[in-house]
């Protein structure tokens, strides 16, 4: 590491390779933001891993034997036991104290107000002076985040709220909810960002056709979402929508991308209503691949009962795609019905059913839609622009 740059701490119970939304998001802001140092102290969750890693300005030190094989849990975050969890936060907590004395921390940053958050709470508590900065992006609902994720590190879960310095959210959702948790930091709404070169990229006709054959696909309308198989997400809810669309328009397939708990039953939900034939379950698909899975769709829906934020609703975005979503969580900061994309009601299979076959049946809308949410995206988050306003942060906290 460069010995001239200020240090900053990170306390992230999963890290790169073994990646959440708010992982990917510190990995993506880290690399752009050049002109400091970055520790990042998390599990090791596979004996494969290096114990300690550098990468230009990252390095990550892991703990933990591994073996846990990197599962995620009901809420898209990666876990393992909660004795690797409890071993975590004092051993990330340990190392940090060591660590501070050769380098001196001039920044804590949390990635999330749990195990990581945990972690970060007891340094901060040694090293009072240090400012915290406590980023929030769970994406589940109030009842969850109080009594479920929050509510595994109880009094301390609230202690990381109110004794962080700076607070950044990724949706006015979760500023309220922070607020209403005895926040007394300032708070700064900065939302994850989109990879524009990857969700821009272009295909040949020849590989849109090989992949339309591959799953099937001939003159179908195509529907696409993208997310675990949780009860948040609302799958169950866009397999009955899909189900009522079929009766208008039987040329529909509904290609469904993501593992989760919830796939069994899914699937027999997809039998039950027979239409288990053009309800697609792909399974997991890389980073990479999924812009063709994008380009060869008509609309991307996500019939959330929850959001944080919602970065697939983006990624689909700055694929040309038009997008359907319910009006929860952060997904209304950048969802404005009828002009970057289209609302369904909460929890009503039927109104997501009128709506996807409004989307489909109106072409000259859907470009117009198509093109302010691609304006968008490309304005508002690119990872670039984000991690400037996270170099700002990171500025005033040196000097706070």
């Amino acid at each position: 590491m460069d010995q001239d740059k200020y240090n900053i701490a990170v306390f992230s119970f999963a890290f790169s390779p073994f990646e959440g939304g708010a992982e990917i998001a510190a990995r993506e802001i880290i690399q752009r933001v050049n002109n400091y140092n970055f520790t990042v102290f998390t599990h090791k969750f596979s004996r494969q891993w290096l114990s300690r890693e550098q990468k230009g300005n990252l390095e990550m030190v892991r703990f933990g034997r591994g073996g846990n094989g990197g599962q995620k849990g009901e809420t898209g975050q990666y876990y393992g036991h909660l004795r690797d969890k409890i071993f975590y936060v004092f051993r990330a907590w340990q190392a940090a104290e060591k660590l501070h004395a050769k380098r001196r921390f001039r920044v804590i940053w949390a990635v999330m107000a749990s195990y990581g958050g945990v972690a970060a709470l007891f340094f901060k508590l040694s090293h009072p002076s240090i400012p915290l900065l406590l980023a929030i992006q769970e994406g589940d609902s109030e009842r969850h985040l109080v009594f479920g994720k929050f509510g595994l590190v109880g009094f301390l879960g609230r202690q990381i709220i109110k004794r962080a310095d700076y607070i950044q959210v990724i949706s006015n959702y979760l500023k309220e909810f922070a607020e209403k948790r005895g926040a007394v930091a300032p708070i700064e709404v900065i939302p994850n960002g989109v990879d524009l070169d990857l969700f821009s990229v272009k295909y040949t006709d020849v590989e849109l056709k090989a992949i339309r054959g591959n799953l099937g696909i001939t003159d179908d309308y195509v529907i696409i979402t993208t997310s675990r198989l949780v009860h948040k997400n609302g799958i169950d809810l866009l397999i009955r929508a899909a189900a009522e669309c079929k009766k208008n328009f039987f040329n529909l397939k509904c290609l469904i991308i993501g593992d989760g708990p919830e796939k069994r039953v899914l699937q027999d939900l997809a039998k039950k209503l027979k239409v288990e034939s053009s309800i697609l379950f792909l399974g997991q698909i890389t980073q990479k691949d999924l812009p063709l899975y994008f380009k060869i769709s008509d609309v991307f829906v996500r019939a959330s009962r929850s959001e944080g934020l919602g970065s697939s609703f983006l990624e689909a975005m700055a694929m040309g795609v038009p997008v359907i979503g319910t009006p929860v969580g952060g997904i209304v900061d950048f969802l404005k019905d009828g002009r970057t994309g289209f609302l369904a009601e909460s929890e009503n299979y039927e109104d997501l059913a009128k709506k996807i076959k409004y989307v489909l049946g109106n072409p000259a809308l859907r470009e117009k839609v198509v093109a302010s949410a691609l304006e968008l995206a490309h304005r508002n988050y690119s990872w670039d622009n984000i991690a400037k306003l996270f170099r700002n942060i990171f500025d005033k906290l040196i000097n706070f």
